[in-house]
């Protein structure tokens, strides 16, 4: 015999699979083709539609005919994304128009408020309000653009703060101010008199560099209440079949799949979505950024190592191999130059550009002595990539002798470099132009008062491998234990509620850095010296590595030369475009932004 409490789990399942059965065979009723009665479910608005300033979104249950509802997506406006959502019947409607139309391979789920259960933690470190001023526009598209979703025009989240259909909240840091997150909800019964009572969620979108836990489960959480306390029964959303990440925090809050299918526009903003399968197993999102805008242009792509980055691009009888965006433009000798340190170093000072002291690292006394003299230094392989083997901001002999130690682990010539304070700057040059800039970040981890750093750290990491396609990471090893411990930390004492630790020093994205794009404000000084660096190595495209005090400040330092840069990190500059126009420059460039998908 079963307990009551089992008893009671099993009559709520039996409950919620007739809800699920009874919601299929409803949906499953075919909608007229062409002859209808004029009259649409329970005496909703017909042809309902709601403007979300990236598109409309239509309601298919409120259109009578198919042919009506296809018409209207075959109107949808140049750079918009236009979406049918509860589609009853998509083998009719692409019947219709099967060379426009196609179906969002996304799948649809519903929180029943009845079940929902709110949370019982408080999030720390941040908070939920309304959108309420143009700056508020601004942050959510900046956050769009992080994302690659369509942006808005800030007039039209500022014109629609006060909808009665529309719903735009935004998370926002207590400490910086800074918005971090945001989610749009769109209320049925104000929308189209919706018998159902229904509501739902779109734009779900969190800042991939901000450091703190649990933001798109509180927006989603915010949400959801809001439109309960509006007397809602459910909320609805289409999240891409392969998002992971959002999938598992649904399921989490109690989400169930819905068999309703989502129709849209064939544009080029949505082509990846119905062009066939992409390069995407196997490549990392610095590859596939270049090989995604070589098919939009129609350059044919020849994938020779997906595992190393290596494929070929072919267009009008003219072949090249790259690895990334290095590719076979880069001499072998401008290669050589970024890749020995050193030489870079004596490079570019012949150019008369500034750059910090350095010297290779010898007995341990010369390398005591650099250290005297500086105060505080920086040591590298003189060989490597991606900030392995580097040590940063070194004042004691013992931390110099372990890092000397360490970096030559993965070169043996190590150098010894003064240490310039600073923000980390990177300046992106493409066909001796500077296409991008970003300020980088060391790994920054948020306290709450229950956690480890350790445990910290690890979710971090965990988030910005999702963020990042596993590229960016916050290592586990001894200079990041030794950066808490300078801070007068271990890796298992408890952070602090609202205190941020930097946990590693260097700000590379591999090792769990942050960018945050500066391109609009870079002083016409750090452009030139980004330049001159690039033809002093004669090198088509590279990453110049500097330490600044203010993008917006004619001072710096030159570090270092990345011959193999991240494109894919600079979004949403146009990266990827400058880079096909040196390589293929007859070739036509297309619109490269994505749509709404929900980010978890």
């Amino acid at each position: 015999m079963a307990h009551k409490s089992d008893r009671s789990r099993q009559s709520g399942g039996q409950a919620l699979q007739h809800r699920i059965e009874k919601m299929r065979a409803q949906s499953l009723k075919p909608m007229p083709t062409e002859m209808g009665d004029g009259k649409t479910p329970g005496g909703s608005e017909p042809k309902a539609w709601v403007d979300c300033g990236w598109g409309r979104l239509y309601f298919a249950q409120t259109y009578d005919r198919i042919s009506d509802m296809v018409e209207a997506l075959r109107e949808e406006k140049p750079e918009r994304r236009d979406i049918a959502f509860y589609v009853r019947d998509p083998h009719v409607a692409l019947s219709l128009a099967p060379m426009e139309l196609f179906l969002d391979p996304s799948h649809t789920y519903r929180l029943e408020f009845h079940a929902y259960k709110p949370s019982a933690k408080r999030f720390s470190n941040f908070h939920i309000r309304r959108l309420s001023n143009r700056s508020d526009a601004e942050g959510v598209n900046r956050i769009y653009a992080a994302r690659n979703m369509v942006q808005v025009d800030p007039e039209f989240f500022w014109d629609s703060r006060d909808s009665r259909n529309l719903t735009h909240f935004i998370a926002e840091d207590d400490e910086t101010g800074a918005l971090i997150g945001t989610v749009t909800g769109v209320d049925h019964r104000r929308a189209f008199n919706d018998p159902e009572r229904g509501s739902s969620l779109w734009c779900l979108a969190v800042d991939p560099q901000s450091s703190h836990p649990g933001i798109g489960e509180a927006l989603v959480r915010r949400l959801a209440e809001h439109f309960q306390t509006r007397g809602a029964a459910f909320m609805d959303l289409s999240v891409l079949h392969d998002n992971e990440q959002a999938i598992s925090l649904y399921d989490k809050l109690g989400f169930m799949r819905v068999p309703f299918f989502v129709l849209k526009r064939k544009n080029p903003i949505n082509e990846k979505l119905y062009a066939g399968p992409s390069f995407k197993t196997g490549l990392n999102p610095y590859a596939l950024i270049i090989v995604n805008e070589a098919r939009r242009r129609g350059i044919q792509v020849e994938v020779l190592d997906a595992e190393a980055g290596y494929f070929r691009l072919s267009f009008g009888g003219r072949s090249i191999v790259c690895r990334e965006s290095l590719t076979e433009l880069t001499t072998a000798i401008a290669m050589s130059r970024c890749d020995d340190k050193a030489v870079t170093t004596r490079l570019l000072c012949s150019a008369g550009l500034n750059l910090p002291d350095q010297t290779k690292a010898g007995s341990d006394s010369d390398n005591h002595a650099f250290l005297k003299a500086h105060g505080s230094i920086v040591v590298k392989p003189a060989r490597g990539e991606q900030g392995q083997g580097i040590s940063v901001d070194i004042t004691d002999e013992a931390s110099l002798d372990a890092a000397v130690h360490a970096a030559r682990r993965i070169d043996d010539t190590v150098l010894l470099e003064q240490f310039c304070e600073g923000d980390d700057l990177r300046i992106l040059v493409i066909g001796y132009e500077c296409v991008a800039a970003a300020i980088r970040r060391p790994a920054t981890i948020a306290g709450d008062g229950v956690r480890s750093i350790r445990d910290l750290i690890e979710r971090q990491s965990r988030r910005r491998m999702a963020a990042t396609g596993g590229e960016s990471r916050i290592p586990l090893d001894q200079e990041t234990a030794r950066t808490v411990a300078r801070r007068g930390y271990n890796m298992e004492s408890v952070l602090p509620e609202n205190e941020y630790l930097i946990v590693r020093n260097t700000a590379n994205l591999h090792t769990g850095g942050t960018l945050h794009d500066v391109t609009d404000k870079l002083h016409p000084a750090l452009k030139e010296a980004a330049i001159a660096c690039a033809r002093a190595i004669d090198i088509p495209v590279v990453g110049v590595d500097m330490i600044i005090k203010d993008p917006e400040k004619p001072d710096y330092v030159i570090i270092e030369a990345n011959e193999r840069p991240g494109l894919a990190n600079h979004e949403p500059q146009p990266t990827a475009e400058r880079f096909m126009d040196v390589l293929f420059p007859h070739s036509a460039t297309t619109d490269q932004r994505s749509g709404p998908e929900t980010e978890g």
